[in-house]
């Protein structure tokens, strides 16, 4: 309610009144604020303590030498961050070839991640004998950890004892040879995390106004007609969203390579997420680490605004 029904209905005027025709009283708009920040305090709380605080620190250690083991760590200022875009340096060679590593990844991913979930929407969004069985067949992987889910394909996918090969009378070198390691990743990837963008992809479906296919049929529109104009059309706030979290958790990879590759072979699917933890976590290059973190950032919130922006000029 507005300010002005606030003073209105206190002078007995045309507000809102009750079964009886008495006025009904609202809250004042300072107290329902105040209300509305108490149930906000914890997750502002926790998003200041978890989220903001290590984010400015990082941003902090990101203008230093810093070296956790040592007390000293010396300002750089940009150093770090100039030194990525130095040829020759310590750090831009190899960080560059891991942004290209999660480049592929995130490439060759999320075409797969977005049109077969749509596919097996639609079919789930017409009226099939044992949908629900279906819809849990395909999320079922998606609740299992990454820890188990690369176990479990390592051992399939090995080059000499793996069952896939015995399978296929074949002697693929799955996990340890390019390009089959980047098959192999973007395979798994694709399987364990469908299920999650179906349902969201179904729920969005099933948003879509009969009517207009029923209108749409009137009209003489065929089945991919009714695709490109309705459904399509229909679907686009929810594929805005779908769009986004799958490239920004493709671009985030890190449990399937670490665990099934180990970035190999070589340092050809090493990516980013895991060259940043390298240097940070093993080698001790918190501030180069975190320099690199916020050149992450940077690429995919740009890539966000990009994707964000694109939709709404389509709308």
């Amino acid at each position: 309610m507005t300010e002005t029904a606030v003073k209105l209905s206190s002078r007995g005027g045309p507000g809102p009144r009750g079964k009886a025709g008495r006025p009904v009283r609202s809250k004042p708009v300072g107290r329902r604020s105040a209300v509305a920040y108490l149930f906000l305090a914890p997750f502002l709380i926790l998003f200041s303590v978890f989220v903001l605080g290590p984010a400015i620190y990082g941003l902090w250690i990101s203008l230093h030498i810093w070296n956790p083991l040592l007390d000293d760590h010396p300002f750089v200022g940009l150093q770090n961050y100039i030194d990525l875009f130095t040829p020759g340096s310590l750090t831009s060679g190899d960080f560059w070839k891991s942004m290209g590593a999660t480049g592929i990844f995130t490439v060759a991913s999320v075409p797969l991640l977005l049109v077969i979930p749509l596919g097996i929407a639609m079919l789930l969004n017409n009226k099939v004998r044992g949908g629900s069985v279906f819809r849990g067949i395909f999320f079922a992987p998606y609740v299992l950890g990454v820890a188990v889910i690369s176990v479990l394909w390592r051992y399939l996918l090995d080059p000499q004892l793996g069952v896939v090969n015995a399978l296929i009378g074949q002697d693929i070198p799955w996990t340890v040879q390019v390009p089959w390691a980047w098959i192999s990743l973007v395979g798994i990837t694709v399987w364990w995390t469908l299920g999650l963008n179906t349902i969201i992809l179904l729920a969005g479906l099933k948003g879509i106004s009969a009517e207009l296919y029923e209108a749409a049929a009137i009209d003489g529109a065929g089945p991919w007609r009714k695709f490109t104009s309705v459904t399509l059309p229909g679907l686009r706030p929810v594929m805005t969203f779908v769009v986004t979290v799958t490239i920004l958790a493709s671009a985030n990879m890190f449990g399937q390579a670490y665990l099934i590759t180990k970035g190999g072979p070589g340092t050809d699917t090493r990516t980013a997420i895991m060259y940043i933890a390298d240097q940070g976590l093993t080698q001790n290059q918190m501030g180069a680490a975190t320099a690199m973190s916020y050149l992450l950032f940077a690429v995919l919130a740009a890539v966000s605004v990009l994707n964000f922006r694109l939709q709404r000029d389509n709308t």
